[in-house]
């Protein structure tokens, strides 16, 4: 007979000689609460099943029989896509570039037809400054930009001569990978996978198969935001072959850390970042310029060791964490700063620290605005459920109407 969660929880409480008041006072759980899910009569929402999971040692056996089964869960995709982007220099000049903003560029009829090399120096400024925009800036607003940039690059790079073809296709990747983050961050998956997709193609056509590897990095967190851990471990293994580049492995041993965590697989997810940690340090004393990967976390593997603290039920360890870490984000990355921000106080908040959880989370709310985010909103979601468990608490009264804002469909 199949094992149901709330008897197999109550089993291994009492294995553990654990009486039902001290695992709840331990949880920072209500005891009728608990009693409740042991005699199956409530369900374990997915935060008290990694928590219990991580207490009672139980290597992910309770978050599995927590979890429900997806239909389709085998993370695999289509290993071919056409090209539904990408189009012609003729019809991308048709288009207009009224949208273009003015980073210095001459968008004359002179300077578009020129394939001189010193027009991708002015690109590659061009793209430095889209992502430094990305980082206080509504995605929704800036992807009719990026996606016309992304189109106008690669039109270029067709017509360039063969000394700088490559390297403007390479740029055009870039353009099309980050143009997919934007458009995961507006919560578009499906969009976000096809501009990845084509950041991959791109690559390749540029002779470059090390950046077209990083796209499975990125379909990763698409996945790993969808909830499917199968899918984003399956492709992070994928980009960690020993040919590639060190910063492209470690971004991708930590992705499938983050995979594992979401299982409550707790050694090969303290594994995953281990070998993360060695291969980021590596490409650091390379000197070589990250431009791979977020470009404002100083230390991406520690970042992601307090982010997966938390999906393996040790928020204590995950706040102390990510408290040291998001001190060293830059003030201006506001949309770096909100996606580990929201974590910090969700674990703060899992730790029983609500005031000071609710402190954070207020910060943090006052500058969504500026940058909402799919992404973030997962981790809001999961910071309401949290703080739902203590409704007597002045504080989560007073945030409740903020959360539940950010949290509400938008209208046209």
């Amino acid at each position: 007979m199949a094992l149901r969660f709330g008897p197999e929880l109550r089993r291994l409480r009492l294995k553990a000689g654990l009486t039902l008041t001290e695992f709840s006072v331990a949880l920072n759980y209500d005891k009728g609460h608990l009693s409740k899910v042991e005699r199956g009569e409530r369900a374990a929402s997915p935060e008290l099943a990694r928590r219990c999971d991580a207490f009672l040692g139980a290597d992910g056996k309770l978050q599995r029989l927590a979890v429900r089964t997806e239909t389709d869960a085998d993370g695999t995709e289509s290993t071919t896509r056409p090209s539904r982007w990408l189009i012609g220099r003729r019809a991308v000049l048709s288009a207009g570039t009224g949208v273009l903003i003015d980073l210095g560029l001459k968008l004359g009829s002179e300077a578009i037809s020129s394939t001189d090399d010193p027009l991708l120096p002015s690109f590659h400024a061009q793209f430095d400054q889209l992502r430094t925009l990305g980082q206080s800036t509504d995605p929704k607003v800036l992807l009719p930009l990026l996606e016309t940039q992304t189109r106008m690059v690669a039109a270029l790079a067709t017509d360039a001569r063969s000394a700088t073809r490559s390297s403007a296709l390479l740029l055009a990747s870039r353009f099309a990978e980050f143009t997919g983050w934007m458009a995961q961050e507006a919560g578009n998956g499906d969009a976000a996978l096809c501009w990845t997709g084509e950041a991959a193609e791109l690559a390749r056509a540029g002779g470059d198969p090390y950046l077209g590897s990083y796209t499975l990095v990125r379909r990763a967190l698409v996945t790993m935001y969808g909830g499917d851990a199968a899918g984003t471990i399956a492709l992070a293994r994928r980009a960690q072959s020993s040919e590639l580049p060190p910063r492209i492995r470690g971004l991708a041993a930590q992705r499938e850390a983050q995979g594992h965590a979401l299982v409550g697989n707790e050694v090969d997810c303290l594994r995953s970042l281990d070998r993360a940690r060695e291969l980021l340090a590596d490409d650091a004393r390379s000197g070589g310029e990250p431009v791979i990967g977020t470009s404002h976390v100083s230390d991406p593997a520690a970042m992601s060791t307090g982010w997966c603290l938390y999906d393996l039920g040790r928020p204590e360890a995950a706040a102390a964490t990510l408290d040291r870490e998001c001190r060293r984000l830059p003030p201006h990355a506001l949309r770096t700063r909100t996606r580990y921000g929201f974590r910090r106080s969700l674990a703060h908040a899992a730790s029983g620290e609500v005031e000071h959880a609710c402190a954070i989370a207020q910060d943090l709310l006052d500058v969504m605005p500026a940058v909402p985010s799919a992404t973030v909103n997962s981790d809001i979601r999961r910071l309401a459920r949290e703080l739902s468990r203590f409704r007597s608490s002045r504080a989560v009264r007073d945030l409740q109407p903020g959360l539940a804002r950010v949290l509400a469909p938008a209208h046209d």
